[in-house]
């Protein structure tokens, strides 16, 4: 006699049942006079063959019962007046079982609540299924926030009922928000009328069908350790891309649209509600959360990197929806494996970082790179920083308890005054992997022989650090003391290279280029110097590199103004008495600056040096090709 005897507390509370009139409630036989049991005996009676009269129509087995009628499809009054009908059918049974009436309505009662169980499982199961579109997770969403809570009282059902009859004003129902209200309706009332597990059973099959499609589409798979670390990089890669994707669409879309409505449909019952979704989730979200701690697991690589901490920005983002979407207690094993995760993660990154550091120790330049210019190592190590800067909120959490092992402090100047103490630690492990480097490029440049290159190598590779840190997020992560500090470094670097390349340039002219009393053959030992160490820096400098065009052209125009005034004063002065000996003065003043045009692309020297007469016009100076 399951309908009797299982019942809820909420159904049998006045407050709670609402369908259930003071008249109806069942009362105690105890010190209750007589004619009140009679009273309460024929009411009961009546509303017994009103239901049957509703529960008969609605037969499965009837005659007269077609299939493709659906109760909760057609007349929505005569639905909610079924549902009540129930309910007091189920009312009815308590009351003939407290007034110890005839076994026989007892068992009348009883077939007619095991038909109408199983016209309500019918209509719970065609509202599931045929409403699989519309009950999906933004639909559902919807629904929640206008908190709409269910009809359960007869005011309630009249408000409803003109509510959807005369949608007014633009104003409409959506499918959505009616199928969850039939849904619940049902729920209810087959919960308190003892067949719970009916229910339950048609929800979580449905449901569970469709949170396992979705995934599926989603891409999401079940792998083993063994499976994901035989993998290639190209094939796991565009798995993790899925993966993020479908952690997104799952958290914020899938499992909470799953969690509201599971939540919706069986608010009457929390270990219900629980059990249910539970059942639905639990494991597909444990081998959704699984995959990341896998591809962590899985074989290391500098290239793995940058995806690994989309993994773990992934969950991180995402923790406070995890742990409110999770928060029962049998889904405590989700909440679990994505904490694993994160973990996980986090151990793989910190080794991927101890690796990125061994490999730029671990590079050796035995010869000096071609130009002078940016160094392959340079340009790696940056753009990796660069790129590594952009997730500097996961970093800090990774390292904050991974203290840098290193021999001596850093200098003070790596830091910024105004960085936030959360950076604090990733900042010192960002400044020593850029110090790494910097000693890096400082081994590199001892390898060249002129020491005025080996200082262009230096402004080259320090300007490119410089430059990155400057427009990226490493500036915010480094510090603005680092940066001032190194920018200094490459002016002193510049200065340094102009000193050592022109020095012997500078020096061949004269020191007053205007003195009268300087002897014919002293000038003509000037101007055979000049020309002599000019051909030779341009000559050496002709294959040399300045990456930066905003230093290259500074270091011209500096480069011209310490030599190109001086030469042209000397140049006019003696101009008429070197007239027609080429030997003597090669350059014409405007050649200088055409020269020094050419140089610090690398392009090498363009054949020889052709230089007009000292008598000819610098528009016809430059006539060599390029």
């Amino acid at each position: 006699m399951r309908g009797m005897l299982f019942t809820s507390s909420k159904a049998s509370s006045p407050s709670n049942s609402n369908a259930q009139s003071p008249a109806r409630t069942p009362v105690s036989p105890v010190n209750t006079p007589s004619h009140h049991r009679t009273f309460s005996v024929t009411i009961m009676e009546e509303d017994l063959m009103y239901a049957e009269q509703m529960i008969k129509r609605w037969d499965l087995d009837s005659p007269f019962y077609t299939k493709v009628d659906y109760l909760f499809t057609g007349d929505r009054r005569e639905a909610r007046e079924y549902v009540k009908s129930v309910k007091n059918l189920q009312s009815a049974m308590h009351c003939f079982v407290s007034e110890s009436g005839s076994s026989e309505k007892i068992i009348h009662a009883q077939k007619l609540m095991q038909v109408a169980m199983k016209r309500l499982e019918k209509e719970f199961y065609q509202i599931l299924s045929s409403n699989r579109d519309v009950l999906d997770s933004e639909s559902v969403s919807n629904r929640s926030s206008r908190a709409r809570s269910s009809v359960s009282d007869d005011d309630d059902v009249s408000e409803e009922d003109d509510r959807i009859s005369s949608v007014s004003d633009g104003e409409r129902v959506s499918v959505s928000e009616m199928a969850m209200d039939d849904l619940r309706s049902i729920a209810d009332c087959m919960i308190s009328s003892g067949y719970a597990l009916e229910c339950v059973k048609i929800y979580k099959i449905i449901r569970k069908s469709i949170v396992d499609e979705t995934l599926y589409n989603l891409g999401v798979e079940k792998f083993s350790f063994n499976q994901i670390n035989k993998m290639d990089w190209e094939v796991i890669e565009p798995k993790i891309k899925s993966w993020l994707y479908a952690a997104k669409i799952a958290v914020k879309s899938l499992f909470y649209g799953e969690r509201i409505l599971c939540d919706y449909v069986f608010s009457s019952s929390e270990k219900i509600r629980e059990s249910c979704f539970s059942d639905i989730c639990k494991e597909r979200a444990i081998a959704l959360f699984e995959f990341p701690e896998l591809v962590a697991k899985s074989k290391k690589s500098l290239e793995r990197m940058f995806k690994t901490l989309d993994m773990y920005n992934a969950i991180s983002e995402q923790w406070a929806e995890i742990e409110m979407i999770f928060s029962y207690d049998s889904m405590a094993v989700v909440r679990t494996q994505a904490v694993t995760s994160l973990v996980k993660l986090g151990e793989a990154v910190r080794a991927m970082l101890t690796d990125f550091e061994a490999a730029i120790q671990k590079e050796i330049s035995k010869t000096p790179f071609h130009g002078g210019g940016v160094h392959p190592l340079t340009r790696y190590v940056v753009n990796y920083l660069v790129f590594l800067s952009d997730y500097s909120l996961a970093l800090s959490d990774i390292v904050a308890d991974w203290p840098l092992q290193i021999q001596s402090p850093l200098p003070e100047s790596y830091f910024s005054s105004s960085s936030s103490d959360e950076l604090s630690s990733i900042s010192a492990r960002f400044a020593w992997l850029v110090l790494v480097l910097l000693c890096k490029i400082d081994a590199s440049a001892e390898l060249y022989r002129d020491v005025a290159q080996s200082y262009l190598f230096l402004v080259n590779n320090l300007n490119y650090v410089v430059s990155k840190v400057n427009n990226s997020n490493l500036r915010s992560v480094i510090g603005d003391d680092w940066l001032v500090k190194h920018e200094q470094k490459v002016k002193q670097y510049t200065g340094n290279y102009e000193r050592m390349a022109w020095c012997k340039v500078i020096s061949s002219l004269p020191g007053n280029p205007t003195a009268d009393n300087l002897p014919i053959e002293t000038a003509k030992d000037c101007f055979r110097r000049f020309n002599q160490e000019f051909s030779e820096a341009y000559r050496k400098q002709s294959t040399w590199i300045i990456s930066d065009p905003k230093i290259r052209d500074e270091i011209k125009i500096s480069v011209a103004k310490k030599i190109t005034p001086v030469y042209r004063t000397f140049y006019e002065r003696y101009r008429g008495v070197f007239r027609g000996v080429d030997s003597v003065v090669k350059y014409a003043p405007d050649d200088l600056g055409n020269y020094l045009s050419d140089l610090f692309h690398g392009t090498g020297a363009p054949g020889s040096i052709n230089t007009s007469s000292h008598s000819s016009s610098s528009s016809s100076s430059l006539s060599r090709s390029r």
